[in-house]
């Protein structure tokens, strides 16, 4: 019996290995799992194959194991997965940095304020305290605070601490006094606040440079470790891809010599800062384009935020008579600006908040792209938008929105807009229905870095606490299936790198993600709980 067998095994055994030595070494299987493949026709599969970092082949892990021998199977236990997130945009350096400084994010009034400074400082004791986070919207008492209390305890250690938009800062006297601010100091596109003739401390927008000029510029290794730390909790939810908002073009040097190291894994969409020197620098250059980096667009400050007031507005503040909001450079800088961007290669994305901001720019960039189709100019925030100008918006003219700002600003954004006017803000569907495409983002560390808050707030337009019950204007809410397009292959058009990322499609970089839940399925209220089980970068777990 044991000698009819033995053959027959044998001749098993040959006719594997000749199977065997017919089918391509992959590097990874993933299977047993729901894939979302976010392709054109949004289908499912149930297997994958990786080789070289990319995509290799999508179907079903009997039909793959057919064709290939894997170096690495991952069954997933049918879980969902998804390409990785892209943030569309970020300070993705700055929230590195920010770690480093007091996170005063979520106080609920200026006392509270103060005792983190306070704690943080007995921690430190620094030179030079700063910090971000604070809202006063958030408070009982919705006012701007004065610098009198940081005075009385912190009379010779500046202190300067931006509110959680980026568009406010809050200096004591030490901290004027080292930026030469008085009370005849001259400004333009901002403003420093006075009561009874005396500074208060209150710093808004292009003011606020005079301070933050005068505080200690960051070392290398500080700069380092504030990209390895935001690298780390990016990766923790899922975020492959970040678009930074305003880079210099020392740390986007930096961000590259780190990749090229493959000390920095996470993918940079870098905007350049709008300063001459980086204008100069950049413009009349070829794009920086590396795997890993695209350097290609230019970030504009058209206006400040709506939150303290410094949006343009085309009338006037509802809740502030005879104040408008300004655009933070002259009308003319701004158009020679776009002129330069348009006769170069570059893409230019311009912040814009208020309605007047944003009938400029989508005026400014109409007038120039009308014969160049596939420019994929950028309004970044487009939060407040007459309705004579929602016609401008199309795929080369793109709409780079926050869902998570509508549900913070909804408890305070009627007040400044009045019942009309927030009609058109943060119309997100709207938006979606004439541009064909709505590229999202949070704006971190301005808001958190969940991309299930992202997610949350556009689809139930609801925040973390579920308010309100049906949902905040539900008329603008997205489906599910737009808000996974607008965080990964609508974000990647908006990059140039639909081609490359953005989908699970052969060819494309192995970038994906792992969820604990089916966010495309879970309960609405959900949503925000959901967590991060793994992260694919090139097929290489990072998380």
């Amino acid at each position: 019996m044991f000698k009819k067998i033995l053959p027959v095994l044998g001749l098993s055994l040959l006719i594997f290995s000749c199977d065997s030595s017919k089918k391509t070494t992959a590097d990874l299987l993933v299977f047993n799992a729901d894939v979302y493949t976010v392709d054109s026709s949004f289908s499912a599969a149930e297997a994958f194959a990786v080789k070289d970092g990319k995509f290799l082949e999508i179907g079903s892990a009997e039909s793959l194991k057919d064709k290939y021998d894997f170096k690495q199977e991952l069954n997933v236990n049918g879980k969902a997965v998804f390409p990785g997130f892209i943030d569309a945009h970020t300070h993705f350096y700055r929230l590195g940095l920010q770690q480093q400084k007091v996170d005063l994010t979520g106080t609920k009034s200026f006392s509270e304020v103060v005792q983190k400074i306070v704690d943080f400082q007995k921690e430190r004791n620094l030179d030079f305290i700063t910090g971000r986070g604070w809202d006063q919207n958030d408070w009982d008492i919705k006012e701007f605070p004065t610098k009198d209390t940081l005075d009385i305890l912190f009379p010779d250690t500046p202190i300067a601490i931006t509110r959680i938009d980026g568009h406010a800062l809050l200096a004591n006297q030490a901290a004027l006094d080292k930026a030469n601010i008085t009370a005849s100091t001259k400004t333009s596109g901002g403003e420093i606040e006075m009561k009874d003739g005396k500074l208060t401390g209150i710093l808004i927008d292009n003011p606020m440079d005079l301070v933050q000029k005068a505080q200690l510029e960051p070392t290398t290794q500080e700069n380092i470790a504030a990209l390895l730390e935001a690298q780390k909790i990016c990766f923790s939810y899922g975020l492959t891809t970040v678009d930074d908002a305003g880079l210099d073009r020392s740390t986007i040097e930096l961000i590259d010599s780190l990749q090229q190291a493959g000390t920095l894994k996470m993918r940079v969409y870098a905007m350049i800062s709008n300063t001459p020197e980086n204008l100069d620098y950049y413009l009349d250059k070829d794009l920086l384009k590396t795997d890993r980096l695209n350097v290609r667009s230019v970030k504009f400050y058209g206006d400040g935020a709506l939150g303290s007031r410094g949006a343009a507005l085309k009338k006037e503040y509802s809740d502030k008579h005879d104040h408008f909001g300004a655009l933070l450079s002259p009308v003319k800088d701004f158009k020679e600006t776009a002129i330069r961007i348009a006769n170069s290669k570059f893409q230019m994305n311009t912040h814009a908040i208020g309605d007047s901001a944003n009938g400029l720019v989508l005026k400014t960039y109409d007038s120039l792209l009308k014969s160049d189709p596939n420019r994929r100019w950028r309004v970044e925030h487009a939060q407040v938008i007459d309705s004579i100008d929602f016609k401008y918006f199309s795929k080369n003219i793109i709409p780079s929105v926050q869902p998570t700002h509508a549900t913070s600003d909804m408890y305070w954004a009627e007040d400044r807009l009045g019942a009309k006017r927030i009609k058109g803000a943060y119309a997100f569907k709207k938006l979606l229905d004439v541009a064909g495409i709505v590229s999202l983002g949070t704006d971190f560390p301005v808001e958190e870095v969940s991309p299930f808050y992202t997610f949350y707030a556009a689809v139930a337009r609801k925040d973390l606490q579920q308010f309100p019950e049906g949902g905040y204007r539900v008329e603008e809410a997205l489906s599910r299936e737009q808000t996974l397009r607008g965080m990964t292959i609508w974000a990647a058009y908006s990059n140039f790198e639909e081609d490359e990322k953005g989908s699970i499609e052969v060819g494309k970089f192995a970038d994906f993600v792992i969820l604990d839940k089916d966010i495309m399925k879970v309960n609405e209220d959900e949503i925000p709980n959901i967590e991060v089980l793994q992260t694919y970068i090139n097929g290489e777990k990072v998380y």
